[in-house]
């Protein structure tokens, strides 16, 4: 018999929609000859699959079942592409966990320390990790633009420290630019993280990690971004330019992909990762030497049809019905 694979969309963040067009790339990846798939949208507590006559069904949260024209329908795995709460920071992963339902992404820890962005990079900063110089800002905290300036510097970027597609991300570039970007962020996100500028490259390095292929590190992207920064509408409206395989030498490659499957492997990390660096350049004997910054971790990446992970899977010479098909039957072999 078919195993029936519940793709798991939505949630409550400014991502929803994102999330929406991740599943459907997932969805028309997964091969249906060996699965049945669902998509199951979350909203608050409004839990909701996706029929095949577009109507939708309560989900049953005690059992994660529902009924599909009488026929009462438990997934017996779960593809998490939620960007943002509760998909992307531990809380499905921990109702799964407690249901004993495999699931695609990293463990409840792995999650909620990849969503924290200052958390993370100040853990992996005591691997050796290069990171920007950063503070956070928390709710009801007060901070003013002369700290700011005297810890990190101008310009700075001003993020969600918990959130992504850049909803909520400022550059500042003036004093009087700060404190508007810190409420901005807070509009989506409790705290807020504060980074000083890095002047390079940026890059993206898709990982994945399963028994059949042991880690494997796709090829890298690079970001050429027409606005100010890598911004929703570069994102999501073609105001970007993507290449893969990025323009780095063969040696920078190296060790980039080398550091992206270290980061995987200390975070004990599963499924489809996503790493996101800076190239810089510093003056080393008289040469001008790549280094390797981290910029933050997707834990539960993009995947609608032009994400980067496609895309470097297709560099790659990886078919995307074999990587989904190899990340769903590690957990449930």
């Amino acid at each position: 018999m078919k195993k029936t694979i519940a793709i798991i969309a939505g949630g409550d963040s400014s991502e929803h929609d994102v999330s929406l067009r991740s599943a459907e790339g997932i969805n028309s990846w997964i091969d249906k000859e060996k699965y049945d798939v669902y998509t199951i949208e979350i909203k608050g507590l409004t839990w909701e699959a996706h029929l095949s006559d577009g109507s939708k069904s309560p989900v049953n949260r005690h059992d994660f079942s529902f009924e599909d024209h009488g026929k009462n329908v438990k997934p017996d795995y779960a593809y998490i592409t939620i960007h943002g709460t509760p998909g992307e920071n531990g809380i499905l992963q921990g109702y799964f966990d407690l249901l004993h339902i495999p699931y695609s992404s990293c463990s409840l820890l792995v999650a909620a320390l990849t969503f924290s962005k200052f958390t993370l990079n100040q853990y992996l900063k005591g691997f050796g990790v290069r990171i920007a110089e950063s503070m956070l800002v928390r709710a009801g905290r007060s901070v003013s633009a002369d700290d700011v300036v005297s810890r990190v510097g101008l310009p700075c970027f001003v993020k969600p420290n918990e959130g992504g597609s850049s909803f909520g991300v400022s550059k500042c570039r003036t004093a009087d630019d700060i404190l508007p970007a810190i409420n901005k962020a807070m509009e989506e996100s409790p705290e807020v993280v504060i980074e000083s500028e890095l002047k390079g490259i940026e890059i993206a390095n898709g990982v994945y990690k399963t028994k059949k292929s042991g880690i494997q590190v796709l090829p890298i992207t690079e970001v050429c971004s027409h606005n100010e920064f890598f911004d929703y509408g570069a994102k999501y409206n073609g105001e970007v330019e993507e290449i893969t395989p990025a323009r780095l030498s063969d040696s920078t490659t190296n060790r980039v992909k080398a550091l992206t499957a270290a980061i995987y492997e200390i975070l004990g990390a599963e499924g489809i990762m996503r790493v996101d660096y800076i190239i810089t350049q510093e003056e080393e004997d008289g040469n001008m030497v790549d280094k390797i910054n981290l910029l933050e971790i997707n834990a539960t990446p993009g995947m609608t049809l032009t994400s980067f992970i496609p895309q470097q899977a297709k560099a790659a010479g990886i078919d995307m019905k074999d990587l989904l098909s190899d990340i769903i039957e590690d957990k449930l072999s």
